[in-house]
Order: C-alpha cells, then structure tokens, then sequence
C-alpha cells in the first residue's frame, strides 16, 4: 500500500519511523514538503522518496496523509481534490482542528477521509490516536487507517466530532498535564533538600512506571492507588491534601475548559 505524505515535519517522521520499524517498504512511502532542507533530511534518515509536488506525492498513492499545519489545510486539500476525484483514495489528517466536514468540502464528495488525533508521545512511538471515519469510509479503509496510525502507538475509533473535542481535551493536551505534574513534583523534591539531577529522575521514572503499571496490570488506576495507599500512611497524608484541594474538580474544569476551547477554534465550516 503506497503511502504520500503531504508534510515532512514531526507527525509524518514519526509516522514513518513507525511504519519502518514495522517493516513498510521504504519504497511505497513519499513525502512532500516545500523545504529542501527537510526533503533531505527525510531522504537521509529514512531512505524514502521525497518532492516538493503534493500531486507528484499524491499521484500513485493509495493513502494520502495530511500532515501540513491547520491554517495551511485548506490549500493542500484543495491542490489534492483532483487526484483524491480521479480514483478513490483514503485520506488520513492529523491536523488537529480540522473537522471531516471541512476536509470532504475541499477534497471533494468522492473522498474517503479519516481524521486523527495522535499525541506527542506518538513522535517516540508510545502516542495514542483517536480516529473519527466519514460515513463513505469502508471497513477496509478503516482497517488500514488504524494499521498505519498504529505505528505510532495504540489507537481507538470514536463516533462524533463532540467526541473528538473531548479527546483533544483529554489526550491530545494530555501530556502536557502529565508534564506539569512532573515539574511539580521535582520542584517539591528540591525544595524539600534534594538535588535536582536526582528529584527529577524520580519523578519522571515514579510518572514511567506508573504509567506503565496502569497499562499491563489490567486493574483500574482507583485500585492500583488504593494498593499504594496504606491508612494512616505517607501516601495518604499526600492525598488528602490533593483532595482538600479538589484535585479531581480542577481536573476535571480543566479538561472541560480545553475541549470547549478545542470547539471554538474548530468553527464553522468554511467554504
């Protein structure tokens, strides 16, 4: 299955990595990209076809993935409806903001769109992404839409675009919650007497095994703390004050605050 890129940057590099790890020709992958510096850095480090042509890129490809910016979406899917009307082609975006009604708008009615939302942990292969089909989406695409995004890690179909702000919320934005906490925690480290070298080894290891646990035990996360959480002991004197605070409250504004905002910038459909 021939593969073209539309966008050299992060998203498609960790796309393909993943695919070639995986065993994906290099000789049915493609990129274009308007820079010759990142055309070549692609070629060098993957061994893979590049052009500064979308259509060139797009012309013998059965999947086209567009991984250019938001704001240069329109451009793209536009210079595209052409081939993507010429033959029935499945078009994966992983731009983020970009709804599936904008995209069939501007590729046209024939085309077979899945819109992605990885995650920055997709980039060293341990992301996740939620796939959204339009309605003209058959089993099989759907099927290959979820095998190439699986490279980057695990993935999960969602129903709705409502649905798609949420994961845009919760883990799309994510890391960066995950992040903040971090920091949190190796700044209470120092100033509590440790090095910073060591406190923030233990806390970005204590958030790696964490996370880990909670995705091979099988068990829910309230159950792995409640094992972590002897009465009367450390870890409950740390949790009751996160939860004087109302840490799942703050959370939980959170996450809402950040899929409403996730609505707003999406917008309306333009022409």
């Amino acid at each position: 299955m021939r593969i073209a890129f539309i966008g050299g940057g992060n998203m498609a590099s960790g796309l393909i990595g993943g695919l070639l790890a995986r065993g994906w020709p290099a000789g049915d992958l493609v990129v274009a990209d308007p820079s010759a510096g990142q055309r070549q850095a692609l070629s060098e480090r993957f061994g893979i076809r590049t052009t500064d042509d979308n259509a060139v890129a797009a012309r013998d490809a059965e999947v086209i993935v567009l991984a250019v910016k938001p704001q240069q979406m329109r451009a793209a899917a536009r210079e595209l409806a052409g081939a993507v009307q010429d033959r029935r082609r499945l078009v994966i975006s992983v731009a983020a903001g970009i709804r599936l009604a904008d995209l069939v708008n501007w590729l046209g009615p024939a085309a077979a769109v899945v819109r992605a939302m990885p995650n920055r942990p997709a980039l060293i292969g341990a992301g996740v992404t939620a796939l959204l089909a339009h309605e003209r989406v058959t089993p099989q695409e759907r099927a290959a839409a979820e095998s190439i995004l699986a490279a980057c890690g695990a993935t999960v179909w969602i129903e709705s675009e409502q649905q798609m702000d949420t994961v845009t919320a919760l883990s799309g934005s994510g890391p960066a919650y995950f992040f903040l906490l971090i920091e949190a925690l190796e700044q209470a480290g120092v100033r509590l007497g440790l090095p910073p070298a060591t406190a923030r080894l233990l806390a970005v290891e204590t958030a790696r095994g964490a996370g880990r646990l909670a995705a091979e035990s099988g068990e829910a996360p309230a159950a792995l703390r409640e094992q972590v959480t002897s009465k009367g002991g450390t870890t409950a004197a740390a949790l009751g004050v996160m939860n004087s605070s109302d840490l799942g409250g703050i959370i939980g504004r959170a996450v809402a605050a950040a899929a409403k905002r996730s609505a707003e910038l999406a917008g309306p459909t333009p022409d």
